[in-house]
């Protein structure tokens, strides 16, 4: 009996190519570190408030104008959309002591983008429930990848509470970043030092980045003729956007110009004073008491982020293929975001990858 193709994370990247394998009747198991899925996907609602929506502390929206694969998976899957907010004018700050800018941009500026009713987890979950029951094993840690001489590969996992397993596999798809393979996972024998720099070389997408989402009963700032978006050099947010769902609340998102060791420093409730400051500054005093603050900080989760991803990325980082695997050749393959040639980064970047991987599989 041979053995099944393993997929080493269960974010949607992961998920895809085990959807993929499993449609063409190839055995496949998904194991993942964490106790959800969705890897950097994570749609949250308020403690005893589901009313008032689902957010997202990661990807939020795609482009459906140039990104067929995510477009025609939500539409094979049922899933539905909405246009995300940018009507209204947007906010320039460039220092807490000069006046807030407000400028109207011209019409078409801002390309249209969509959100998922649900948030992005309705995805993860709608391409999991194609997959037959027991293909992802949850809290089981992958900590090293062995071939024997005759090219037999075992995967060796930590368990919860302190169990080990061994598992034979056909081939390993990595569906996880780069870093995290190269620093996390020990490989016998030795990947040759041209990939391993490769791997260290793709900063993990959102790694050294915060999220935070300010919910509130409804979004005011339309009534005042605003977007929600925002571009300030005064912080600590350097970027906001309307988070609010589609109906009923109102939230707004931002990303931070601070980074993360400065963040870790000050600590979460001085992070969300800073922010609740800003968003008051910025649209008044309706802003001043949110319902709730939502916040992730991807720099301080280790199955996201390593020691690197704490330097905030200058440029948009070099994503494709890790380079040639030698004897490990047609044995592990590699799918996540940052492996894509086009849209690394993306949610669309990582069903690529997926599909890519599956081929080569």
């Amino acid at each position: 009996m041979n053995n099944p193709i393993i997929i080493v994370g269960a974010g949607l990247s992961g998920l895809r190519a085990a959807s993929l394998l499993i449609s063409q009747g190839i055995e496949c198991r998904v194991l993942e570190a964490r106790g959800r899925i969705g890897g950097r996907v994570l749609s949250e609602t308020v403690v005893d408030r589901p009313d008032l929506g689902t957010f997202d502390l990661g990807p939020t929206w795609f482009w459906p104008q140039h990104e067929p694969s995510i477009s025609s998976l939500v539409s094979e899957l049922g899933l539905q959309t909405f246009a995300q907010h940018t009507e209204g004018a947007i906010l320039f700050e460039q220092s807490k002591s000069e006046p807030i800018q407000r400028h109207v941009l011209p019409e078409g500026t801002v390309e249209k983008s969509v959100r998922i009713i649900g948030g992005v987890r309705s995805l993860i979950d709608a391409v999991s429930a194609t997959l037959p029951p027991g293909t992802v094993e949850l809290d089981t840690r992958v900590t090293a990848i062995r071939m024997d001489e005759e090219g037999t590969i075992t995967v060796d996992a930590d368990l919860a509470e302190g169990k080990k397993e061994s598992i034979g596999a056909r081939a390993v798809i990595l569906a996880l970043p780069p870093r995290i393979v190269a620093r996390h996972i020990a490989f016998s024998p030795s990947l040759p030092v041209e990939l391993m720099t490769s791997l260290v070389d793709k900063p993990t997408w959102m790694a050294g980045q915060a999220k935070v989402v300010a919910i509130y009963n409804r979004p005011f700032w339309r009534e005042d003729g605003l977007s929600g978006q925002v571009t300030s050099w005064a912080g600590p947010l350097q970027e906001i956007h309307d988070a609010s769902p589609d109906t009923g609340s109102g939230a707004l998102f931002g990303f931070f110009g601070i980074p993360a060791k400065m963040r870790q420093e000050l600590g979460e409730e001085r992070v969300l004073k800073l922010v609740v400051d800003q968003l008051t500054r910025l649209f008044g005093p309706s802003a001043e008491k949110p319902i709730s603050l939502l916040y992730k900080d991807w720099s301080s989760d280790p199955d996201t982020a390593v020691d690197e991803d704490a330097e905030p990325l200058r440029e948009f980082p070099n994503y494709g293929q890790p380079k040639s695997t030698s004897e490990w050749n047609k044995k592990i393959f590699f799918a996540g975001t940052e492996t894509s040639s086009e849209l690394g980064g993306h949610l669309e970047g990582a069903l690529r990858s997926a599909e890519r991987a599956v081929l080569e599989v």
